[in-house]
């Protein structure tokens, strides 16, 4: 299993396939994109296959999430999913996506073994969208969500970051619309994940000040701790159910003490948290010969990289450094 010093163990794995993204979100990336990932440095899709396959039959990982960047755009992402779903034990299987590229892949990932989607949405107005992502696509997520929801990636859920003097008063309109269309919304608070290292503390909008918007339209109803389990987003029953909305705090509410992730970048380094600055290389291992290529030694580096996790984010002090990897190369 991978265990830590503190003695969280590890269940769910982030799969970063691509470090490429079809949008220029103003809290992810510059306008001009970055510099991408040679091909040769990033990981195969027999190479992934080999790490999850690793990670599910030697060390306990019983999910899986595959990200980016944007995973649709990985040429082979259908087929690495029916390849993780034959295997034994078969892991949960999500995906986290822009939905850009959702209607037309929806029902082939579903019949491939995908289970779900979280699908990335900060506005119902065109005209944001287009500020926020610097693509005019907003239609092509919306058509997106809907294939997924008919494919059966359901619970669909939405991932929402709120920015100051953009979307910051939507909170309210975004849930309505969610429970209208029986999908389940997230926010999350901005993170300083940006390549050009804009994020300030101080100008970000709150889990606090999201839930006291949603309380001037909606009853909000705490879900409590048992059923939160080790899941980052805090949940709360919308105006005595079904539907729920969650908010996930990194920044003023962290989590650490109940993380069960481990991470895989797009180019085949182990993360132990997502604002982790070390690393540690799979990819020198997985193309080596000999024994230091073998499975037990993979899994042997993987454990030794777990068990160095450190006990929190850094995210909860003023300090904070900034990773000197975006969120598109790491995988969110």
């Amino acid at each position: 299993m991978l265990i830590d010093t503190y003695g969280r163990v590890a269940t769910d794995l982030r799969v970063s396939l691509t470090d490429r993204c079809n949008l220029r979100c103003t809290y992810c990336m510059p306008e001009e994109g970055l510099q991408w990932l040679a091909k040769p440095d990033l990981l195969t899709d027999d190479e992934i296959v080999r790490l999850v396959r690793i990670a599910v039959t030697h060390l306990g990982i019983t999910e899986v999430r595959f990200t980016g960047g944007e995973p649709l755009l990985r040429p082979g992402l259908v087929g690495i999913v029916e390849r993780v779903a034959a295997l034994a034990p078969r892991p949960k299987m999500s995906l986290t996506t822009n939905g850009i590229g959702l209607k037309r892949t929806a029902a082939a990932l579903k019949q491939a073994g995908l289970d779900r989607v979280n699908v990335s949405l900060d506005t119902l107005r065109p005209d944001v969208f287009k500020t926020l992502t610097r693509r005019d696509r907003h239609k092509d997520v919306i058509e997106g969500l809907a294939a997924a929801h008919e494919a059966g990636l359901t619970p669909v859920k939405i991932n929402s970051v709120l920015m100051p003097g953009l979307n910051e008063d939507e909170a309210p309109e975004l849930l309505a619309w969610a429970v209208e269309h029986g999908y389940e919304l997230r926010f999350i608070e901005q993170m300083p994940l940006d390549a050009q290292h804009g994020w300030k503390r101080d100008g970000m909008i709150t889990a606090g000040d999201i839930l006291a918007s949603l309380r001037t339209r909606f009853e909000l109803t705490e879900e409590g701790s048992d059923e939160r389990g080790s899941a980052p987003a805090e949940r709360w029953v919308v105006d005595g159910g079904p539907h729920r909305v969650g908010v996930i705090a990194s920044v003023t509410r962290p989590f650490c003490s109940a993380c069960d992730r481990t991470r895989l970048t797009a180019d085949g380094q182990v993360r132990t948290c997502l604002f982790a600055t070390e690393e540690t290389d799979l990819r020198a291992a997985l193309r080596a010969e000999g024994p230091d290529g073998s499975d037990e030694n993979i899994a042997r580096m993987w454990k030794l990289a777990m068990w160095g996790k450190k006990a929190g984010s850094g995210l909860d002090d003023p300090s904070f450094l900034q990773p000197e990897r975006p969120m598109s190369a790491i995988g969110g």
